[in-house]
């Protein structure tokens, strides 16, 4: 039997937040801690605005991790990456924010988070970011695939 006593989203109306909400997000229990495993989200319809002149900016944001105790709960990641449709952030910023907020939610061994925003103006922005934990072989992934990143076609 899952364990949701932790949860508070799941079976319920959903509320989607206007603005940046971090505090939506919501963890559970791995139970697989002792095995090393990939876990990828893929939010095709990610939205922010342009911090400058109020335009939206549409995204597919990739968020791939190898969790260790906790693990995300999708439909507080959904309502989250929801929470960013009025808030003004470059591009880059989003992913970093995006990934800095699941470090501090899960504390996973991995994380690599990849924005695919739409051209605007004539140009496409990719923003990656990664994170290996301190002090693990995780560190190591991180830096051999920041430095041989390319973008997913």
């Amino acid at each position: 039997m899952p364990q949701t006593k932790d949860l508070s989203l799941l079976g319920k109306k959903t509320e989607y937040k206007q603005d940046y909400a971090p505090e939506v997000l919501e963890a559970f229990e791995n139970k697989h801690q002792e095995n090393d495993y990939w876990v990828t989200f893929d939010c095709p319809e990610f939205t922010s605005l342009c911090p400058i002149t109020g335009q939206p900016d549409f995204a597919t944001i990739r968020i791939d991790y190898i969790p260790d105790v906790k693990m995300v709960e999708s439909k507080s990641l959904k309502l989250y990456l929801f929470s960013f449709r009025n808030h003004g952030a470059f591009h880059e910023d989003c992913v970093n924010i995006i990934m800095k907020d699941l470090i501090k939610l899960m504390n996973p061994k991995y994380i690599e988070v990849t924005g695919i925003f739409t051209p605007r103006g004539g140009i496409s922005i990719y923003p990656y970011t990664n994170y290996g934990r301190p002090q693990t072989k995780y560190v190591q992934l991180a830096e051999d695939r920041l430095f041989n990143h390319s973008f997913p076609i």
